[in-house]
């Protein structure tokens, strides 16, 4: 397995379980560490900044058709080191702000290394798909020592959310040929849901001024 720093008794263990069990340590790991941030923010600011957290793994089928897609061979050297999202993690947050606040506070980290960034919120996909995703590598310490594994992390707003859990829905449905007309229909919403979610974040800020005031 090209998983470095491995110890040689894991070469006789099952390679799947062993990969799998490595990144639900990561996912722990990460979880972990957003849980801190949240405790912090809440302790300065008074509001926790995370309304909820969803960490899961790729299953096999959805592993093995992304390698394919890519034009890779569905083997473990190829999952470890071409795949970035076998483990993700979805924050969901009250406010636009707090996604840069969380994602700057992961990335500064001492021993996080940002691998990809891709801001779906500066820069909204086509079709209105808004989210922050970035990739980092995370050290997982075993009892042999240090090993890094992969987690995709994605933050947005409840209203991000509530629209890709829609969209997601309407592609599945129609095996992502959905018709022309709900297509408009969900640029729409998410061109909505972009203007619901500044305005309430002008009103939060507002409301903090006027806190601050007391």
């Amino acid at each position: 397995m090209a998983i470095p720093n491995l110890p040689e008794e894991y070469d006789q263990l099952d390679q799947w379980t062993t990969l799998m069990m490595l990144y639900n340590s990561a996912l722990k790991e990460v979880q972990t560490r957003v849980n801190i941030l949240s405790d912090e923010f809440q302790h300065i600011n008074h509001y926790n900044p995370i309304e909820h957290v969803k960490a899961r793994i790729k299953t096999p089928e959805s592993i093995v058709k992304k390698l394919k897609r890519l034009g890779f061979e569905a083997t473990i050297d190829n999952m470890y080191r071409e795949l970035h999202d076998i483990a993700g993690i979805r924050i969901v947050c009250s406010f636009t702000s707090d996604i840069y606040y969380l994602a700057d506070a992961i990335s500064r980290q001492n021993d996080v290394e940002v691998l990809m960034v891709k801001d779906y919120i500066a820069n909204p996909k086509p079709n209105g798909y808004r989210s922050y995703h970035m990739v980092i590598s995370v050290p997982i310490y075993l009892s042999s020592g240090q090993v890094e594994m992969k987690v995709e992390i994605q933050i947005r707003t409840i209203a991000m959310d509530f629209w890709a859990s829609l969209e997601h829905k309407i592609q599945y449905k129609f095996e992502g040929a959905a018709p022309e007309h709900m297509r408009e229909s969900l640029k729409e919403c998410a061109d909505m849901a972009a203007v619901l979610d500044e305005r309430m974040l002008a009103l939060n800020e507002s409301l903090q001024r006027e806190e601050k005031k007391v």
